[in-house]
């Protein structure tokens, strides 16, 4: 992989990250853009509550919303006039957010005062491009693509975590409309948050009471152990990790993606686990596109921590959801889950599982 720092013309850093052999040439970004503000346009209240953070981020309103595909801001140009990633072609690329809701984390960040009920809008919001080929998917990738995004990924993750503001690093991939994607783009994003997310801090909380009730062993360790034993849920495996629909899921579809062994963050992964965890994500996605005969809407998360910060039961995982329950109907987020976060399925995770199972390549 190499790495070519541009800036766009607005003042945003944008990086190109390349295959071996390729040769990508940024070209200047002429258009006509007001300089990047000099600190964050957003803020953040606590919701006491619950004391969860709420990014609080208008100048999102005006963020580009499904724009012809002849107009699309993540394609390759040539002339840098026409998009967000001035250049011919790239393989991918990651460029700071036109339309943060956090940003400005680095040197000179504060971090947010656990005293008050708001605060600047600091962290970093970043765009990654899995492809330039617009109508392709992360699913279509080659092995050797796909295994650059997750490098991409890793070294994200690494550089936000060392960035002032910044407390906790979240990749992760919207994918359809039915999730709300307004670009049609293959991509993703990297969000700094300069909290601990609410999900991050419930599961924390779990982690630590099974730890003190059972001599310090760490619960995700434990539910991919039982999930391994039972096989019941269990979808692929490989030498480094495995894939499983959770005991428990809230969504339709749903499938959790747990390294065979304890590590906090993508930075612990060795060479040959990203290997793994490249043809492990690959073969979930694929079953994903042959459940119907449409492509399936997910959201992919990825769950990192850090032990610096006291995080050492986290356990990376990813997770992937849909909301898909049939070919032609959607899993819509009412009453009981919108008000009460109260999840009910109308599957269960055994026959989910059995789908997927049979949807093997």
């Amino acid at each position: 992989m190499t790495m070519t720092r541009a800036g766009l013309a607005d003042g945003r850093e944008i990086l190109f990250f390349s295959l071996p052999g390729n040769d990508v040439r940024p070209v200047p970004d002429v258009r006509p853009l007001a300089a990047r503000p000099e600190a964050a346009q957003s803020e953040v209240r606590r919701d006491r509550q619950t004391g969860d953070w709420i990014a609080i981020a208008a100048l999102r309103q005006d963020r580009t919303y499904k724009p012809p595909a002849d107009q699309c801001p993540l394609c390759p140009s040539p002339h840098g006039d026409s998009s967000e990633v001035p250049a011919a072609d790239y393989d991918v690329v990651v460029f700071e957010n036109r339309f943060p809701s956090l940003s400005h984390a680095g040197p000179g960040a504060e971090p947010l005062d656990s005293e008050e009920d708001r605060g600047p809008g600091v962290g970093r919001c970043e765009v990654i491009c899995f492809s330039s080929n617009h109508t392709t998917s992360f699913f279509e990738l080659s092995h050797d693509h796909a295994r650059l995004v997750v490098d991409v990924w890793r070294q994200r993750t690494e550089t936000l975590l060392d960035l002032p503001g910044v407390e906790q690093v979240f990749c992760f991939e919207n994918r359809g409309e039915a999730i709300g994607v307004t670009l049609s783009h293959p991509h993703g994003q990297i969000y700094g948050y300069p909290y601990l997310t609410p999900r991050t801090t419930s599961m924390l909380r779990q982690a630590r009471i099974f730890a003190e009730n059972n001599g310090g062993a760490n619960l995700f360790a434990d539910i991919l152990a039982r999930e391994r034993k039972d096989e019941a849920r269990v979808i692929a495996s490989n030498e480094h990790f495995t894939a499983f629909v959770p005991f428990a899921a809230r969504w339709p579809v749903e499938v959790h993606i747990y390294p065979n062994r304890h590590v906090h963050n993508l930075t612990d992964l060795s060479e040959p686990e990203l290997d793994g965890l490249t043809d492990i994500y690959l073969d979930v996605l694929g079953r994903f596109d042959r459940m119907y005969p449409t492509p399936l809407p997910y959201i992919s998360a990825l769950h990192q921590y850090r032990p610096d910060r006291g995080q050492q039961d986290g356990y990376f995982h990813i997770e992937l959801m849909s909301v898909r329950r049939s070919a032609n109907k959607l899993k819509f987020l009412a009453g009981s889950e919108s008000a009460m976060d109260a999840f009910i399925t109308d599957v269960t995770p055994e026959q989910m599982a059995d789908r997927l199972k049979e949807l093997a390549s």
